[in-house]
């Protein structure tokens, strides 16, 4: 999936500058990132599909699985604002949003939401992935609403 239009640089997103190391089992998720793809395991014995990464299928434990090209989108379903920074890297962020986003293939990601005046966030609201290249070789995901929201959200405050 290729998401040029979606694509924007850490800066005017306002991301942390904290680089997740990838392990044996998350590496080619952190490497489709850095291609601007957002990809998930699906079982090749079940069919089923989860995150985060791992060796073995978490329904039915095969160990037989493919690295699947995802669509991006999904529902935003829980989210928390926040006014504090806990890590030294964050103090310029605040405040920012995590959230939990249910993509369209069904798994949960955890993940910032970008893009958005925190009053308007809401539980529920349809969201993108957007690619931040915050260091040289590396790439976070976040996810944006993928309508102007109108009104302020309910949730946490």
């Amino acid at each position: 999936m290729s998401t040029s239009a979606s694509e924007t640089t850490a800066e005017s997103v306002g991301a942390p500058r904290t680089i997740p190391r990838p392990t044996s089992e998350s590496r080619y998720f952190w490497d489709a990132c850095a291609r601007h793809e957002l990809v998930i395991q699906r079982c090749t014995s079940c069919g089923r599909c989860w995150f985060p990464p791992s060796n073995h299928c978490q329904y039915c434990w095969s160990e037989d699985f493919a690295w699947t090209p995802v669509s991006g989108r999904g529902e935003l379903y829980t989210f928390t604002v926040f006014r504090r920074a806990y890590a030294s890297e964050l103090v310029e962020q605040i405040p920012y949003v995590v959230g939990v986003v249910e993509l369209e293939e069904g798994p949960r990601l955890i993940t910032n939401i970008t893009e958005c005046e925190t009053a308007h966030v809401r539980v529920g609201m349809p969201v993108e992935v957007v690619f931040n290249d915050i260091a040289e070789g590396f790439t976070l995901h976040a996810f944006r609403p993928r309508e102007d929201p109108q009104s302020p959200g309910t949730g946490a405050v």
